[in-house]
Parts: C-alpha cells; structure tokens; sequence
C-alpha cells in the first residue's frame, strides 16, 4: 500500500532522508521511529505529496506520488505535528466546513460529524470553539478532521502529543479499529512505551537512515537469539566473582553488579539446564537464576535510538 524506493531529501548540504526503502502493507499499523531531526517528518511529507524527493520514489496504492498528487489525495488522510485548527470555529463547524470540502453528501454530513465527535471524545465539547481547546483536546478535532473523508491511507505525525494517558488509549483502540478495515496507518513517534500496544511493525529512523524494520515480533525474535543470563547470588553466601561465573561452560563476559552476574550463554536449552546444575553442584549460593529477553523500548535502545525517550 506505502512503497517508497531509494528515498533521498536533501535541504541544501544537509541530508535529511537516505536511501529509505520501506513497504507496509493494508491493514498494517507501521511506527515510524526515531529522535526529533532523524528524518520522520520529512519521510511523511514527501508520502503527503507536500514535499519533492531529491531522488527516489514513493508509491501509495501504486500512485506516484509525485507523478498524480491528486490521485493520492483521494486516498490519503494526514495529520502533521502540532496542526492548526480555525480558533473561531466550533467544533462541529470546523468539522462541518471539511466535510464539504471533502465531498462528503450534505446529507450525510451531520451524521458523519456526530460520528466522528464520538469516536474522538468530542460529543460534549462540539459547541467549544477550537481556540479555547488545549492542545490534547485539539489533537483529538483535527484527527476527527483526517479521518472525515474515510481515507484508505492515514499519515499520522506524533498524533499522541499532547495527550493525557486516557486519551492516548483512545487514539490506540481507535487505529486498531480502522487498521481491522484494511486501511494502512503510518504514525511517527518517539515515544517507546506504548509501541508494542498498536503498532504491528515499526521502522527505526537515525540521522535520515532506516537503520532496523520489521514486525514487532520480528524484531523481538531476532535481538533475542543470543542467550542472557541472570544470576543472582545470596548476599550474605560465599564469595563469588565474576572470573569464577566465567569459568563455566558457554558463558560470555560477565557483567557483576554487587550479587547479580549477567551474560550471554552461548548453549542451547539442555546447556541452560546444564549450567544451573553445575553452579549448584559448586556451591554457588544461586538465590535466582533467569533467562532475560529484551522488550521492545530495550531493543529500540539498542539499536541505537538512544535519543528517544519513552
């Protein structure tokens, strides 16, 4: 549904996309990642038709966006970070006037903007004008506005910002909903808690590059191949260090942190067997012996979006 191929922008002397090539599918829910100037915004501008590659392509529902902008827009909802909403509207209004813009029957326009106030939280402030809105609140209007024409592609630019826990659950049960239609929803993020709450598969950004992409259960498989081991000792039990953890069959550099030895083990599932029986058959006081696999924040971490906060 989203293909982009060799994906360049440059502003000036500064690169801020390179060489991306990406594919999501219908139905996804894909998390563009990274930190604030890793090239996020950009990629979906470009997607948006609002800004033209360097080089490269970029094709939604197999529509250049380049070529037939217009044929995109037919398709495409996108909301940008921190979007504007007209202050001196109401809130059903400001609904009202986009639904005209986007064709929707004048019919089925009230229904359509009911509809939508509900599905964002709205129902009880649609008499509000947009200005008096705080940020979060404001968030949810012009997200109603995206979704307005029931567009098969939804560009999402940290549509979270701003927004209380609450409303934040709402905005993920809302995308799984419209995901379960067949639509495909790109959201930018650099918020790691929630990822794995929504998002089917993700794409980590850094400075403009693609640097790791897959399903989030991909992901997870593939940065837990390696064996980690934790050992906790009996504080108060014989002295154990380090050199002596070592020692033992398959074990990787180890990592002590006062009674608590953590490394990689290179054995498979007998040798994790084999290896808490021998340190019992030495008399290591083992207080807790665990098999760590990374989560999702651990491995964005990892991967090297160090900059991203959660």
């Amino acid at each position: 549904m989203i293909e982009t191929t060799d994906l360049r922008v440059d502003y000036d002397d500064v690169t801020a996309v390179e060489d991306l090539s990406l594919s999501i599918g219908a139905g996804e829910v894909f998390g563009l990642i990274g930190a604030n100037g890793a090239g996020k915004t950009s990629t979906i501008r470009v997607m948006a038709t609002l800004l033209r590659p360097t080089y490269g392509e970029v094709r939604i529902a197999g529509i250049d966006v380049a070529e037939d902008p217009a044929a995109v827009h037919r398709i495409l909802g996108y909301m940008p970070d921190n979007p504007p909403a007209y202050g001196d509207l109401r809130c059903w209004e400001f609904l009202d006037l986009f639904a005209g813009a986007y064709f929707v029957v004048r019919r089925d326009r009230r229904r359509r903007v009911a509809e939508l106030l509900d599905q964002v939280g709205l129902s009880d402030q649609r008499l509000r004008f947009a200005k008096t809105l705080s940020t979060g609140l404001r968030q949810r209007l012009v997200l109603a506005k995206t979704l307005l024409p029931d567009p098969r592609v939804l560009l999402l630019d940290e549509p979270a910002s701003g927004l209380d826990p609450l409303a934040r659950i709402d905005l993920r049960e809302l995308m799984k909903r419209e995901a379960a239609r067949g639509k495909t929803i790109l959201v930018s993020s650099h918020i790691l808690a929630e990822l794995n709450t929504f998002c089917t598969s993700i794409g980590i950004m850094e400075k403009g590059r693609l640097i790791e992409s897959g399903t989030i259960d991909a992901l997870v498989a593939r940065h837990n191949r390696r064996r980690r081991i934790v050992v906790e000792v009996l504080a108060n039990g014989r002295r154990v260090d380090a050199a002596e953890v070592r020692a033992f069959l398959h074990v990787g550099e180890v990592e002590a942190r006062g009674s608590t030895f953590e490394f990689d083990f290179a054995g498979d599932d007998q040798g994790v067997v084999e290896l808490l029986r021998a340190l019992m058959l030495a008399e290591i006081p083992v207080r807790s012996f665990t098999e760590k696999r990374l989560g999702v924040e651990e491995i964005l971490l990892h991967v090297g979006a160090k900059s991203v906060t959660g």
